[in-house]
């Protein structure tokens, strides 16, 4: 006998999806379960499109992707006990990201708590060091105050941005709270606070900038929203840019003023460094004198966290970039920039990708099977940079790095977070829906979230996922060879058929085995969405970075030449 027992329009089910509505949350990427049920069903009865995954940490990548994408907030939600566990690693990942994203999870009814009921579990305790907020919503007539609050904790009113989780007992969902209880004002949408720039820390940047005589400007993750105000300023005043992994796509790789092949020597010889929306993290040598050797730093960010961490600014500015930028330029008119300088460096930029252009790229490897690099190499031929770019995993990111110049970018983050590829993809599909979407990921890291291309099915996202199926988890296989007597010990996959798994699934799947058959292969895969292009690749090819020498983990920093120079600071 069919039953309807979630009929009461107040209840705190009910308000919480009204909430969310009222905050323009369009989607929510979950997985069901009963504890949860109530408010899945008001998401239904209401209108809020859920996007149901196979694995809970998938949701909490669509969440992030969702947010980088858009600047929203992305909402995750799942049920109680392993549907909370499962999503650790993602919302690890998008705290160290800074991401706005809100979990709400389900937990056990109030009667029955430490009577070793069903999934029950300190989720709260489990999730509050990797979250800016983790709290259990008890009291009915309080929960949408502190639903607020978790929203104004996700989008950095009280600090920076990041994840906040918010879970409800089920006993409490379905209480029911009376109009006149839920204020207004907590119902409302909230946006991000726009903070402005203070103008002794301007004229103090100003001074710092005249005083340069070998600037460059280094862009991050919290400059995503001010493309304009970057590529106004680094064209009005030539400055040299370069961009880090998650502001890959904020000016073109044909800006004249990105020389992002001259990193290396950009960061060795800087005076200055203009550093926007970026930590000093082991991406940038943890801002080392050893590597950035004359180098000041002005830090401009609406995050305190991205202004004082390894190394101070002269000034630090808690601001929008945008604005902070706008303002420094409306002020700058005197500079003594040393022209040949910036000049040589853009001379030693093109003739480095002249070099790269030009050289031989063999089709395949030593093992006869095909170099990854070719992927890149038809991607750039046949769509240019109209697209939306996701990398995904070890050995094949630091290709893709180099290879994969897409408008807009994503990839495994400075958490090095593997298995993001399709998730994120998918999420990016619901943001552009009239673009391509290409997911590069290896085998390794398709393997953990492989079953959703269920999704992508079930949603029709228009998504290729292209994965370099190497048979290994190569980066390690090449440490282990070269840094471990040749050891080569557990890191072996098979060259399974991918291409297979994702017909299986409802997908257009293609393997691709001769080089000769890739172009064709990709293009079929782009008209035929979602599907999989299962490029059988080269384990003899080392990417840049196993020829850095990142898997092997050195003592001071990622890489062995900034390692090198590390010591070499010290003894000196």
């Amino acid at each position: 006998m069919i039953k309807d027992l979630n009929k009461d329009n107040n209840s705190c089910a009910a308000w919480i999806v009204k909430f969310l509505l009222e905050r323009k949350v369009k989607y929510i990427f979950g997985l069901q379960g009963g504890h949860i049920q109530p408010i899945w069903d008001y998401c239904y009865k209401l209108g809020i499109e859920i996007i149901d995954v196979r694995d809970e940490k998938a949701a909490v990548h669509m969440a992030q992707a969702y947010n980088y994408f858009t600047g929203k907030i992305g909402v995750a939600m799942v049920t109680a006990g392993p549907g909370v566990t499962n999503t650790v690693t993602g919302v690890a990942n998008a705290f160290l990201s800074n991401s706005s994203i809100l979990l709400i999870g389900g937990c056990t009814p109030m009667p029955q708590s430490n009577m070793g009921p069903l999934q029950d579990i300190p989720h709260v305790d489990i999730l509050r060091p990797i979250t800016n907020y983790s709290r259990t919503a008890r009291v009915p007539e309080q929960l949408i105050r502190e639903l607020d609050l978790a929203f104004s904790y996700a989008i950095g009113h009280i600090g920076d941005p990041g994840p906040s989780y918010f879970e409800v007992p089920t006993d409490i969902l379905r209480e029911s709270v009376e109009e006149k209880l839920i204020l207004k004002e907590w119902m409302i949408e909230k946006k991000k606070y726009e903070i402005y720039p203070n103008a002794q820390d301007i004229s103090e940047a100003v001074k710092t900038i005249q005083k340069a005589k070998k600037p460059i400007l280094i862009t991050g993750r919290g400059a995503s929203n001010d493309r304009e105000q970057v590529l106004n300023f680094i064209n009005k005043f030539k400055i040299p840019y370069l961009d880090t992994q998650d502001s890959r796509g904020l000016i073109p790789h044909s800006n004249p003023n990105n020389i992002f092949a001259a990193r290396s020597r950009a960061m060795s010889e800087a005076d200055l460094v203009i550093l926007v929306g970026r930590k000093l993290d082991y991406q940038l040598a943890f801002g080392s004198p050893a590597v950035f050797k004359s180098a000041k730093f002005i830090r401009i960010s609406d995050s305190p966290s991205e202004l004082t961490d390894n190394r101070r600014g002269h000034p630090e500015i808690l601001s929008k970039p945008g604005e902070a930028l706008k303002q420094i330029s409306n002020k700058l008119t005197k500079f003594n920039f040393d022209n040949l300088w910036i000049s040589d460096l853009r001379k030693f930029h093109k003739e480095k990708l002249k070099k790269a252009q030009h050289k031989n790229i063999p089709k395949l490897g030593d093992d006869n099977k095909i170099n990854p690099n070719l992927i890149f190499q038809v991607l750039n031929k046949k769509i240019k940079e109209n697209f939306i770019g996701i990398a995904d995993g070890g050995d094949i990111l630091s290709f893709a790095r180099i290879g994969l110049n897409s408008q807009y970018y994503l990839d495994s983050g400075v958490f090095g977070c593997l298995g993001v590829g399709i998730p994120y993809a998918i999420a990016a599909s619901k943001v552009f829906k009239k673009k391509k979407v290409i997911c590069v990921t290896g085998d390794g890291s398709f393997g953990f979230n492989a079953l959703e291309l269920d999704t992508a099915v079930k949603n029709s996202s228009n998504i290729c996922v292209i994965i370099s199926n190497n048979g290994g988890w190569n980066i390690e296989k090449h440490d282990q060879r070269l840094n471990y007597g040749n050891r080569v010990y557990a890191t072996d996959l098979s060259h399974s058929d991918y291409a297979a798994l994702a017909r299986s699934l409802g997908a257009f799947g293609v393997r691709v085995e001769k080089p000769e058959r890739l172009e064709e292969a990709i293009i079929k895969a782009l008209e035929n969405t979602p599907s999989v292009v299962d490029v059988v690749t080269s384990a003899t090819i080392m990417s840049s970075d196993a020829l850095k020498g990142l898997g092997f983990v050195r003592k001071y920093q990622a890489l062995d030449v900034w390692d090198d120079m590390e010591l070499e600071y010290r003894k000196n």
